[in-house]
């Protein structure tokens, strides 16, 4: 049998120079026409593909009767628990919010309190951030804008670019919910990249409308429009639905008072000592009047004489406090910072529980035609030429899930863990997203609507500019299918993530601590600092874009030093050796430090163990059997490794 060909060589044979006068005694050469791709089919190469989520049991037309009740049985069980789960995961991320108000609200109230910085935008935007990431609530943070616009602190001009920033603020809670899923790399890494289109979509709204706001003040002028158009008067309540379920546990774990927060940024001194766990749920203000005399009538008192003496009208007011709140901190006498530890911690752990629960149950109930229906019904566009539809379509569904459960926060990140399990793909989870932004700012203008008389304008202008900002978000973002970048970048950052998994709470750190800390902190430098450090670092960042661009795009326009970043030092341009640095932090902490640390290490061999795998996957080898009719041997069984063809 004629010699094989070695791997990385050409797999054609080159015969003597005379190719009418072969060898006498040459053997046949094996014919090497049949080539297959092995292991993987072309379209599974892709890692944004959604899995196929195999149905492994048994059919049900294979079932006997009492199989069938059992499977049926089974199934609604696993819904119950669905549901169950779903509460206790929507009551953890309330419980979170109240925690992160504990810890940091009262920072938060002093952080609204220099009106001098609240005047430059861009530290309006960042304030805004830093408020809503300590809060969790972007509610909560305009409703303390509301309160401060009406009180005079603030103009509803200078309080646009805060709203805009509470809009950045509340994407945070989806990206820490799709940290969780961390464990497998392909679904951290489209949980990741589902979470952050959000980011993405806020921030690069921001970057267009806040210095379109500044320059021209759009927002402001147009909803000032519509306030002065309609005789608007104040109605009911914003309707609780999901509240009406999730109240009474939460309830009864922590009640906070929130006035606490809007005195402190108000500039209530006595507000600063009180505490914000809520003691006292029923209370009543008495006022008593009584007629007294006096020498002299004080300024801006009633007085009046009769005979030789002067009367005033004097009055004392007292509070009835009436019935206890019933949470369980009530009697705690614990001071807010350790309260609002404890349930930080608690809220996390059951956060955490509730969804790898949530993500296995799922798992196992989305198989089969279940799940060939669930995907062709969440993931499937409309014909041809109503394609285009589909997309609207879902931004309403968005809207209308977020009004009903009344936080976006909730919403989003309740899809996070289904796009990265592979339910909803990332192009369906943004329509969705946008309309979760929208969903959430109509909510705010019913509670603007129940404002009195007093604080209606100003709280429902806000409310305005805020569901503007979203609508001119979504029409800069999504009609026009090339201007869909948040998705792009968001599948650049899940690869970036997947490989290197560390970088995700880099990610989140930098985003939405360092960064408006530090502009923060520059704002209250004086605009001078913020302009001469700010400058030089945007123009920077702005010319490595374009590079980065020129270099993928048109690299003959480059000089050549800058085609390629390679005469920078390698951590400038590398996450590689930061990669190593993590790898040999967590080494010894496996081998110094506690068995938590030893598990992380475990974590990392299993790390190294897929992207060993991920390699070998992603270089596809051919396979090269031999044509036994066309050789001598009996023994063609053997595959030999060839070159790609």
């Amino acid at each position: 049998m004629a010699p094989r060909p070695e791997v990385g060589t050409d797999s054609s044979h080159s015969l003597s120079k005379d190719d009418n006068t072969p060898a006498k005694d040459s053997a046949i050469l094996p014919a090497y026409s049949t080539v297959d791709l092995m292991k993987e089919a072309p379209d599974e190469d892709d890692p944004w593909n959604l899995p196929e989520l195999i149905d492994t049991g048994v059919k049900w037309s294979d079932l006997d009767t009492k199989g069938k009740i059992m499977r049926v049985l089974t199934a609604i069980v696993k819904f119950i628990m669905l549901l169950g789960l779903l509460y206790v995961f929507i009551c953890s991320l309330d419980v979170l919010s109240s925690a992160f108000q504990l810890v940091g609200g009262k920072a938060a109230g002093d952080i609204f309190q220099d009106n001098v910085v609240l005047a430059n935008p861009v530290a309006g935007l960042v304030i805004g951030v830093l408020v809503t990431v300590l809060v969790q609530s972007s509610s909560t943070s305009s409703s303390i804008v509301v309160s401060m616009v009406s009180s005079g602190l603030l103009d509803v001009q200078s309080a646009v670019p805060i709203i805009m920033g509470a809009n950045i603020g509340t994407s945070v809670t989806n990206t820490i919910v799709a940290m969780m899923q961390a464990g497998d790399r392909n679904e951290f890494r489209r949980a990741f990249a589902g979470a952050t289109v959000h980011d993405f979509f806020n921030w690069l709204s921001v970057l267009v409308l806040l210095p379109l706001e500044v320059a021209t003040g759009v927002l402001y002028k147009l909803t000032h429009l519509i306030i002065e158009s309609f005789n608007i008067e104040s109605g009911e309540d914003a309707p609780d639905l999901l509240n009406v379920i999730t109240d009474p546990l939460t309830n009864s774990i922590i009640q906070l008072d929130q006035s606490v927060i809007t005195g402190i940024a108000t500039g209530d001194a006595a507000a600063r000592n009180k505490s914000l766990i809520k003691i006292w749920c029923k209370t009543k203000t008495n006022t008593t009047f009584w007629n007294a005399t006096v020498e002299n009538c004080t300024a801006g008192a009633v007085c009046w004489e009769e005979g030789n003496q002067t009367w005033t009208e004097m009055n004392s007011t007292w509070t009835d406090y009436q019935q206890k709140c019933k949470h369980i901190f009530v009697n705690a006498h614990l001071p807010d910072l350790a309260v609002g530890l404890i349930l930080l911690g608690l809220s996390l752990l059951i956060l955490c529980t509730c969804l790898i629960l949530i993500v296995k149950l799922l798992n196992s109930m989305l198989k089969g035609q279940v799940a060939v229906v669930i995907k062709k019904v969440l993931n499937t566009d409309f014909p041809f030429p109503f394609t285009w539809v589909t997309g609207y379509i879902a931004i309403f569904v968005g809207a209308g899930m977020t009004f009903i459960v009344q936080s976006s926060s909730v919403f989003t990140s309740a899809i996070t863990p289904l796009v990265g399990i592979g339910v909803i793909s990332l192009e369906r989870a943004y329509p969705l997203t946008l309309g979760s932004n929208i969903g959430t700012t109509t909510t705010a203008i019913l509670a603007a609507m129940a404002s009195p008389g007093e604080t209606l304008s100003n709280s429902l202008q806000i409310a305005l500019c805020h569901f503007f900002f979203n609508i001119m978000g979504i029409l800069l973002w999504y009609p026009i299918p090339f201007m869909r970048v948040p998705i792009r970048l968001a599948r650049g950052l899940g690869n970036k993530t997947a490989r290197y998994r560390w970088f995700a709470g880099v990610y989140l750190f930098l985003c939405f601590f360092v960064f408006p800390l530090s502009v923060f902190g520059l704002s209250l430098a004086g605009w001078q600092a913020l302009v001469g450090i700010g400058v030089p670092i945007v123009v920077l960042v702005v010319s490595v874009i374009i590079v980065n661009v020129m270099q993928s795009r048109c690299p003959h326009f480059l000089p050549g030093v800058l085609r390629t970043w390679d005469f920078l030092p390698r951590p400038l341009h590398s996450l590689a050796p930061w990669d190593r640095v993590v790898t040999s932090v967590f080494g010894f902490c496996g081998k110094h430090c506690c068995c938590c640390c030893k598990c992380c290490k475990c974590c990392k061999c299993n790390q190294n163990e897929e992207e060993e795998m991920m390699r070998r996957n992603s270089t596809k080898s051919l396979e090269m059997y031999d044509n036994p009719a066309m050789s001598k041997d009996e023994d063609t069984k053997e595959a030999v490794k060839a070159t790609h063809i």
